[in-house]
This record gives C-alpha cells, structure tokens and sequence, in this order.
C-alpha cells in the first residue's frame, strides 16, 4: 500500500529469477562500501546529503562502471546518445 501511495511499482520477477535485482544490489554494495560505511552521521540529514554528494559528486559523472565498457554513466549517454 504504500509503494502505491508514491507511485512506486514493486519488482516482480518470477520465482526462482535470481538476476531480478542484482544490477541494485550492486549498486547499494558499492554504496555502502565506497561512502556509508567510512562515516557516523549524526542526523538523518546530514546522511542524506553525503549519500547525494556520493551518486550525483562521484558515482553517475566520474565512476567507471564494467557494464558501461568502463565509462562512467555520464560519458556513457555522452558517447551512445548523441
């Protein structure tokens, strides 16, 4: 009900579909190791704001990604969209 309530649509994949949410697993994985887990926050504010520095500073225009031929999410549209 309250994924309705903001308009997000849960992933259903079928049973026994094990790749449904790797490519998010993976990205929280790098997410806690590259940023979260190097600090103590003090306010869930203060959290937020470091979590967005980290994908909007670091992870979409400067992190290369493997699955992108190791260019980082900006150079990759750049480059394929143009």
């Amino acid at each position: 009900m309250r994924l309705k309530r903001y308009g997000i649509i849960q992933s259903m994949s079928r049973c026994g579909n094990a790749y449904d949410n790797a490519p998010m697993e993976s990205f929280f994985h790098t997410l806690k190791v590259e940023c979260v887990h190097r600090r103590q926050y003090h306010s869930r504010g203060e959290a937020r704001s470091d979590v967005i520095e980290f994908i909007e500073g670091f992870y979409n225009p400067i992190r290369r990604h493997s699955a992108l031929d190791y260019l980082s999410p900006i150079n990759f549209e750049r480059s394929h969209c143009s």
